[in-house]
């Protein structure tokens, strides 16, 4: 039987860290959420306890600390337009100094995948320069990096979905042939949750993936192919990042702030280039078609009314 653990987990009021928090509540685990809105997390488990607090205040995340073991952070600034970099690593030092004082055994990182050796975007860098600076907490930590994930509600599956229902003629700028490995969000889940047993000396940056490495193009076509629709892709290699948010942001419901950093990610490859997570972990990835075919049974879709919002766009367009 697995151990039982104390567990502190930040980002509950996010999308996969409130999977998360039910994968943990059903092993049977005890967890602190640390949340700024306790009253946005209702349905919890009994040995799930919520305490108000904020990775910015160090002071805030006190009581939320005590007793725990293993610690999750699940945390991004993603919506934030100015100094989303910077507010992100104050965040990773006040949590790994707090973790430090309160005796925590293991630190667990969600990050991205990039070549260390690319010019990464500012928001694939951060996510390397938040893995680093938990490190320096000196606290055993496993950072997985992960590229686009597939599951009903994640900011990319949303992408490819609003794009996918919306546009019968899409407009296809380069990044939409950068490789990728996406990942299904079980599988995600299955490596965030078998990482507070997983065996480790110290440090671990493992790299997780999907069965494929497919581009946004590749799943816009994959996405549409399962749903029966007729898509047509016009490449206009010359649309900046700038203004592909912008463009985004009509057909989707992604912020435009959100878009344009995910956008200036995505001309990184995001490859798993290591075999690590093979050695560590005894989890065999879906390939990319069973991971979409999973968020779209899990993804409620009006039969006509994309279809409607499409027209009527273009009608007026």
């Amino acid at each position: 039987m697995r151990e039982k653990h104390k567990i502190l987990l930040t980002g509950a009021t996010g999308y996969i860290g409130g999977k998360l928090l039910k994968r943990l509540e059903l092993e049977g685990h005890s967890v602190n959420c640390l949340a700024r809105n306790p009253d946005a997390l209702k349905d919890t488990g009994v040995n799930t306890r919520v305490f108000e607090g904020d990775v910015l205040e160090r002071s805030t995340m006190f009581e939320a600390f005590q007793d725990v073991d293993t610690a999750y952070f699940m945390i991004h600034f993603l919506n934030e337009k100015f100094d989303f970099e910077a507010m992100e690593i104050e965040a990773a030092e006040n949590f790994a100094c707090m973790a430090r004082g309160a005796g925590v055994e293991r630190i667990i990182y969600l990050g991205a995948l990039g070549n260390e050796d690319d010019e990464l975007s500012p928001h694939l860098r951060s996510r390397h320069d938040v893995g680093h600076a938990l490190r320096q907490s000196g606290i055993p930590t496993i950072e997985l990096r992960a590229s686009i994930v597939l599951g009903e509600g994640s900011l990319s599956f949303d992408l490819i979905r609003d794009l996918s229902e919306h546009l019968p003629f899409m407009v296809t700028p380069r990044w939409v042939s950068t490789k990728a490995q996406p990942i299904g969000v079980r599988d995600l889940l299955d490596y965030l949750a078998r990482s507070v047993d997983v065996c480790i000396e110290h440090d671990e940056i493992i790299e997780i993936g999907g069965a494929d490495r497919m581009s946004y193009g590749d799943l816009m076509r994959e996405y549409v192919r399962q749903r029966g629709l007729k898509r047509v892709m016009i490449p206009v290699p010359a649309l900046t990042p700038w203004l592909s948010s912008h463009w985004i942001s009509f057909f989707s419901s992604v912020d435009v702030h959100v878009a344009r950093k995910l956008i200036e990610g995505i001309k990184n490859p995001t490859v798993v280039e290591s075999d690590r997570a093979r050695q560590l972990f005894n989890i065999q990835p879906s390939s990319a078609s069973k991971a979409m075919s999973e968020a779209l049974a899990n993804t409620p879709l009006a039969a006509d009314g994309f279809e409607t919002l499409a027209h009527a766009t273009m009608a007026h367009g």
